[in-house]
């Protein structure tokens, strides 16, 4: 396990200096040997196969469960750290083969039903409101932020990241717009203000829905700024602007043909769609569609 954490730490770490001290005692140290050292703890062998077998996840849940024990310098300072390495990071080759496996299992997976839709966002939204005051901005926006260079912090960035969607989409006074995944309310209301707009959002969460129709009420925006129970799917009706803030990776891998024939059946021919989501590369990237584009987006979609 020492040589396969070794291998781990060498394509996560260049810049810098880390040590990782497995229960038995072994060590595993990677990088230049810059800036303070810092060093963890694994409690535990299983600790160290997780880390090893699916970092992404395992760094954050390993330290949550107090199995992963910062004891050189703070988590602070090993989260900069790793930051600091992104732009080099290279996919460690048990990452790349888990990946691969799984993207050709997710062709076999069952479809993302409304059911099952609906399951998974009660199973995620549905709980004590308070938990999301924690870790988000004020206007509860729950996916990537836009740190355009003016942006300090998160509350800026997300401001930022709603006024560059605002200038992407090009919404005409009056217009209908439609959010799909609408989450707390807080793009749909941004718009309906900013732009005069008729905005409806959907989710598929009772306690998502509860706060967007009472922060519509107490803005004075619940005339032109509605928010539904309802699936995308169920969709039967034409909207000049459609958009959808990281809501399209729970839509599944066999359902991306039937989200984009939705797009493209309940937007009008001179409208325009919007998908922001973040590439591979990471930041925030935005993909403007008119409505003939859309009209080919699934073929061009999968090839990609």
């Amino acid at each position: 396990m020492i040589l396969a954490l070794q291998s781990l730490l060498n394509r996560c770490v260049q810049r810098g200096t880390l040590t990782f001290e497995l229960p038995g005692g072994e060590r595993a140290t990677a990088g230049d040997g810059s800036g303070p050292p810092l060093a963890v703890r694994l409690t535990d062998t299983r600790a160290a196969r997780e880390l090893v077998f699916n970092p992404e996840l395992a760094l954050g849940e390993l330290y949550m469960d107090g199995r992963l024990v910062v004891t050189g310098g703070s988590i602070y300072d090993l989260l900069d750290l790793l930051g600091r390495n992104l732009p080099n990071l290279s996919v460690p080759q048990m990452g790349w083969l888990r990946h691969t496996l799984r993207a050709a299992f997710d062709r076999w997976r069952p479809r993302n039903s409304e059911k099952l839709a609906q399951r998974n966002v009660h199973h995620h939204y549905d709980i004590d409101d308070r938990i999301y005051s924690l870790f988000l901005d004020s206007d509860r926006q729950y996916s990537c932020a836009y740190f355009d260079g003016e942006a300090k912090d998160l509350e800026a960035a997300q401001l930022a990241k709603k006024r560059h969607i605002a200038a992407k989409l090009l919404v005409p006074r009056g217009a209908t717009v439609l959010d799909i995944g609408s989450g707390w309310g807080g793009l749909a209301l941004y718009l309906g203000d900013l732009c005069d707009a008729d905005v409806t959002g959907l989710t598929l969460s009772t306690e998502q829905l509860k706060v967007a129709e009472r922060r519509a009420n107490e803005r004075g925006l619940s005339s032109h700024v509605h928010f539904r129970l309802q699936d995308y799917r169920a969709l039967n009706e034409t909207f000049a602007r459609i958009v959808s803030v990281g809501m399209f990776e729970h839509v599944g891998l066999r359902d991306y043909d039937t989200f984009f024939t939705v797009l493209r059946q309940n937007l009008k021919d001179d409208g325009v769609a919007l998908l922001p989501g973040r590439p591979a590369s990471g930041g925030f990237r935005l993909w403007p569609f008119s409505a003939r584009a859309v009209a080919r987006l699934p073929n061009w979609w999968m090839t990609q």
